[in-house]
């Protein structure tokens, strides 16, 4: 099966200055791939190459197995839903009526637009004007008009920007649908612990270049980044662990000590805390997508992907 979208050493300059540069990347259908990097990374570069409003310097790229920049550019679209960070819709007309003329815009069937606008949360909202609604409700709206014509591949940026707990936590069963329908999701957001759990890839730009790319489990095993170990026990564990492998830092408060460690050394410490009956419970916490991308970020041109 052919890949949604296949970037193939592409590079976007502006002057001489690299927004991207040799970017490979391929991303199957029903994939969910978090695009993360700080402001000026070259995020918005590459969901604009996608879209196909700029084209690459050099390499290529397909989406869908054609250029989104050429002849086939219309015809990609309508197959695309896109959600930009700052979302702007007519203000005098109703979310209803902004989805209806956007479902016209986009050639799709309008009945899709009464049951996209409870989809999202907006049913009691739907005849009120846009400038009454809130930053969340407008992402809303912002939402449900990515989702018109059901896209095959739909690109995010911060796309939870302005939702409360609630309106987030709709926006990921959300993906989940989408991914379950085969859907192929591209997002960013600088809320990392919030998209970790729905990922199946990131990828980490630094100055235009790929720093990394990967799931979590490889992405975990390239930093080797230290593994906590949260100890419950009694008083006399500190002694335990003053005895056993290794630790690069150990903090306690009550009766509970954390313990990071080399992961080479994670069966060691188990087999010497779990010998204890001072022990009363241990728990293993691999480092998160956050120090995974800070870690990255941190040296960037030491760290880029060749």
């Amino acid at each position: 099966m052919k890949p949604v979208i296949c970037f193939d050493q592409v590079s976007k300059y502006y002057g001489k200055m690299a927004s991207l540069k040799d970017i490979n990347l391929t991303i199957q259908a029903g994939e969910v791939l978090a695009l993360l990097g700080h402001n000026g990374a070259g995020k918005t570069t590459a969901m604009k190459l996608i879209l196909g409003l700029i084209a690459p310097t050099r390499g290529s790229i397909r989406v869908f197995d054609a250029a989104p920049h050429g002849v086939a550019a219309d015809r990609l679209r309508r197959q695309v839903g896109f959600l930009p960070e700052n979302v702007h819709f007519y203000d005098q007309l109703s979310g209803l009526e902004v989805l209806d003329y956007l479902a016209r815009l986009k050639g799709i069937n309008r009945q899709q637009v009464s049951s996209l606008i409870e989809q999202v949360g907006l049913g009691s909202a739907a005849n009120r004007r846009v400038k009454t609604y809130s930053k969340g409700m407008r992402q809303r709206l912002g939402l449900a008009q990515a989702l018109l014509g059901k896209p095959k591949l739909m690109l995010l940026d911060e796309a939870t920007t302005g939702l409360d707990p609630a309106a987030t936590r709709d926006f990921y069963s959300t993906i989940n649908n989408l991914r379950q329908q085969g859907c192929t999701v591209l997002l960013s957001s600088h809320i990392l612990s919030g998209i970790e759990p729905y990922l199946d890839r990131a990828l980490i730009l630094g100055q235009g270049h790929c720093l990394a790319l990967g799931n979590l489990d490889q992405l975990r095993q390239q930093t080797n980044l230290p593994l906590t170990v949260r100890v419950t026990g009694s008083s006399h564990v500190s002694q335990l662990i003053a005895t056993g492998p290794p630790t690069e830092s150990c903090s306690q408060e009550a009766n509970v000590w954390n313990l990071a460690i080399n992961p080479a050394d994670k069966m060691a410490l188990l087999r010497h805390l779990s010998n204890s009956s001072e022990v009363t419970n241990i728990e293993l916490l691999p480092p998160g997508l956050e120090q995974i991308y800070h870690h990255y970020s941190a040296n960037p041109l030491t760290t880029e992907v060749s």
